[in-house]
Parts: structure tokens; C-alpha cells; sequence
């Protein structure tokens, strides 16, 4: 299934939107939310759901243990890292609140992250501020005349002024389609050894990725967005040194660790030790799908496709007199994903845009305000309409919400 982007004939396209079932019903444009899932994915999710239903719980996961322990290998190659470093959980915000919780937070230790992380992290952050004391300290900015995005070199002094305990940073916004400089700031976590968090939850499935590159401790994701998974499956990913290191969640079960006496447990050596025991083996077995469909593509093929669907969304937008992107494209060493939001005229407020394309056969979503406080607030915006293709979509579909969308503005 792998091609070159000159490959890309409109039969390979017509493929991956034969095996998109919901391609027959819709225009989908808001994968950035939950993508729609391919057939490979939504057999391997019912077909075990009929196995369990025949057999029963346990006894379909004891027959499915092969199967099962494919899946961290196919979930670490999207991220070029070893089964043993990948922890399955219910969603990317899980295991971003099991890596937090093994941190050893101490009062007046610092969190040192961005003004674009998401508005779950953020919340999370400041929780650990009221209940332990730790202070968080948002690096800058470029401007956006820059093309925006945090501020490397800032990030850089921030690190060796307060020696964070921990440096986070989400990799694409949810509410943007910048990509923030993660290898970068990777490196200057390597080089003053703080731990570093990245919430991959946008870039996964739609970016090649590679931990060893990026230079993280942890990274965080989830199943539903551009991977094409099902809802409530996301992952972590644990480097050997945060393993070795003994870092170890909060409030482990016993999949994460073993009961030695009454006084004592031990954490296990893998990743797992972040896991839950109960899991619905299902959806872990659509998110293997997701990831060996992914794969089989090819990240960097994908990666491709989205840019030029994403520019050409771009350019249809700018088209409607008022509207305004969030991002600035086109600026030298200035990577875009495939999130576009776009400030529109005057009313209809979001709920009401959202219905009226869905009413339309047309789904996209809504940045609000509480998303993206420290950015919307500075620019006065109160909400954005979110745009995100991916590879299944066509230029017709975007130039039929643009379309629509004008007519709406009228």
C-alpha cells in the first residue's frame, strides 16, 4: 500500500475511501476530533466482540494473547520504539495523568511548558499547583509574524534559570496547526537532564514520529484522532531511563505491579507497569488495526497528502471575505498540520455553524475560548471553526464545506 506522493493516482484514493466506510455518507473534515475509522479496524473491534460474547470475558483473552501482544508491537513502530516502552490505557489523558503522577513532585518544584499545551494538561498543571505546590511557568511565544509557536531559545534560559522538574510541551495545539519544535527542546532536556513530557495526541497518525529523535521521557496519545482508532484506547510511551529510573505511577493495580507481602510491591520492568487490569480488549485490538493501517500506508505518505489537502483548505478559506486563520503558512522552516482554524465574521456563534454544516452532510468542530485561554485571550478571539482532512478526504469535499461556508457567512 506504500507509494510515492506522484503514485498517489486517484485509484489508490478511491481505495482508502472504499475501506472508509463513512465516506458513503458524509464529509468528514474534523479528524482532529475522531477520524473516521477504516473497515480493517472495525472488524478487528466487532470480531472480538462476538468471540467474547461467545466464550466469555478471560477466556477470549487468554485466545487472544498473540494478537494482543501484537499490538504494542505495531503501537511502537508508530512512534519507532520497543513493545516493552508502549503502555496501553483508556485515553491520551490517562496517560498523560500517569506520567504526572510518577513525577515526585515536590513544593516550589517547577513545570515548565508552553502557552499552546492542552487545556487538559494546563488544568492538570495548575491542580498540582493548589494540591502540591508546584509552580508553572509557561514559556514564550515567537511572534506570530515568526509564525509563532514557543520561543526554543526562551524555553532554553527558562530551563537553566529554574531547573524544572519536569518540561512539557503538546506537540500540535488543539487548536492550531502549528508544529511545535519538540526535537529541539528534546535536546535541551537531554542536555540539563529534565524529565520531558509530549502529548502527541494530534500528531500521531497524520507525522512520522521517532522518541529517540524527539529526546522524551514520556509521550502521550490517543486512538480516536488521525490514527483512526476507536474511542477510549490511547497510549503512553515510557523511555528505558524513566523504566530504570523506577518512575512509577501514583496508584499502580496489580497489571502494574506485584504484591511481594504485606509491606511490599514491585513495580513490573516494562512500561505496563502503567497500565490498568481491566481493559476492553476490543478497542485495544482496533487500535493495533489503526496503527498496521497506518503503517502499511506509510506516515510519510500521509504526512504528504495532508499538506497539500491542508493547503489547499487554506486557500479555499482566505477566499471567504472576513475570515481570518489562526496560523500564518507559508513562512521558511514552518511546518503546518493538518488543523486549520479560521476566525469567522460575525454571527452564527459555534453551535450553530457546527449544526448547520452538519446539516449538510459536513463535520468539523469548534475551538472555544476555555481551549485556548492564553491565545485567544491575547487575540481576542472567542472561538474558531476547526478544519482537520487527512489522507481519505478530497479537494471537492473541502471546496464543498467552502462553499457551504460561504453561503452561511452571506
Amino acid at each position: 500500500m506504500s507509494a510515492s506522493l506522484q503514485d498517489l493516482d486517484a485509484t489508490v484514493v478511491a481505495r482508502w475511501r472504499r475501506e472508509t466506510p463513512g465516506c458513503a455518507t458524509g464529509i468528514h473534515l474534523n479528524n482532529a476530533g475522531a477520524a473516521l475509522q477504516p473497515q480493517p479496524v472495525l472488524d478487528a473491534i466487532t470480531a472480538y466482540q462476538e468471540r467474547e460474547a461467545r466464550l466469555g470475558g478471560y477466556e477470549t483473552e487468554d485466545q487472544a494473547a498473540a494478537e494482543i501482544a501484537a499490538v504494542y508491537t505495531a503501537v511502537g513502530e508508530l512512534v519507532t520504539a520497543a513493545p516493552r516502552n508502549i503502555a496501553l490505557v483508556e485515553n491520551a489523558t490517562v496517560a498523560f495523568a500517569q506520567a504526572l503522577s510518577a513525577i515526585p513532585f515536590q513544593p516550589g518544584d517547577v513545570i515548565l511548558t508552553t502557552r499552546a499545551d492542552y487545556v487538559s494538561n494546563q488544568v492538570m498543571f495548575l491542580a498540582l499547583g493548589e494540591r502540591l505546590g508546584v509552580r508553572v511557568i509557561h514559556a514564550p511565544d515567537l511572534p506570530r509574524e515568526a509564525g509563532g509557536g514557543v520561543d526554543v531559545a526562551a524555553f532554553g534560559e527558562l530551563l537553566a534559570q529554574h531547573r524544572p522538574r519536569l518540561a512539557t510541551v503538546t506537540h500540535v495545539p488543539t487548536y492550531s496547526g502549528r508544529v511545535q519544535n519538540v526535537e529541539a527542546i528534546g535536546a535541551l532536556c537531554r542536555e540539563t537532564e529534565t524529565l520531558y513530557l509530549v502529548d502527541a495526541c494530534q500528531s500521531v497518525g497524520q507525522l512520522p514520529l521517532d522518541v529517540a529523535a524527539l529526546g522524551c521521557d514520556f509521550l502521550s496519545s490517543t486512538s480516536r484522532k488521525f490514527l483512526r482508532g476507536p474511542r477510549g484506547m490511547g497510549f503512553l510511551y515510557a523511555a528505558d531511563r524513566v523504566l530504570e529510573a523506577g518512575l512509577t505511577p501514583l496508584l499502580p493495580d496489580l497489571r502494574g505491579a506485584e504484591w511481594l507481602a504485606a509491606d511490599r510491591f514491585r513495580p513490573v520492568e516494562s512500561a505496563q507497569r502503567f497500565e490498568n487490569w481491566e481493559f476492553n480488549y476490543a478497542l485495544v485490538l482496533g487500535l493495533g488495526a489503526a496503527a498496521r493501517y497506518a503503517l502499511e500506508i506509510g506516515l510519510d505518505t500521509i504526512a504528504r497528502r495532508n499538506a497539500l489537502l491542508t493547503t489547499h483548505a487554506r486557500a479555499r478559506l482566505r477566499e471567504i471575505p472576513g475570515v481570518e486563520l489562526v496560523d500564518r503558512e507559508g513562512l521558511p522552516g514552518k511546518t503546518l498540520a493538518a488543523l486549520i482554524t479560521a476566525v469567522l465574521p460575525g454571527p452564527p456563534d459555534a453551535a450553530e455553524t457546527i449544526e448547520a454544516l452538519r446539516r449538510q452532510g459536513i463535520h468539523t468542530s469548534a475551538s472555544q475560548r476555555s481551549s485556548a485561554v492564553l491565545e485567544f485571550d491575547d487575540r481576542g478571539f472567542h472561538w474558531a471553526l476547526r478544519v482537520s482532512p487527512h489522507y481519505y478526504n478530497t479537494t471537492e469535499e473541502i471546496d464543498a464545506l467552502v462553499n457551504t461556508l460561504g453561503e452561511l457567512l452571506q
